[in-house]
């Protein structure tokens, strides 16, 4: 994984060996004087062959209670979240993490 900025978020390809680089992992660590500060969140983020024109599917590994997920399985729900509804190509993976 590759981490970002100040290090509260990291992304890399989920294997080596995925050459069309479609499946990610993420993790994402709880900003401070928050409810989730000093948690350590997993994601899982796939790009389809649409991608960049369409947003990643995104998932949360790690139990997380949040408004933009679904509760029974962890994918952002798009219409509580402005990157998949609002998903411009110039987006990055740090972006949707970052904004997470």
């Amino acid at each position: 994984e590759k981490g970002i900025g100040d290090g509260s978020v990291s992304y890399g390809l989920e294997s080596p060996d995925d050459t069309y680089m479609s499946s990610w992992i993420g993790t994402i660590i709880g900003p401070n004087n928050t409810a989730h500060e000093n948690r350590i969140y997993s994601l899982k983020i796939v790009c389809d062959k649409d991608y960049p024109m369409k947003a990643p599917q995104v998932r949360f590994t790690s139990k997380v209670n949040m408004a933009c997920l679904h509760q029974a399985h962890g994918n952002i729900e798009p219409k509580h979240f402005s990157i998949p509804s609002g998903w411009k190509p110039n987006y990055t993976h740090q972006d949707v993490l970052t904004k997470l």
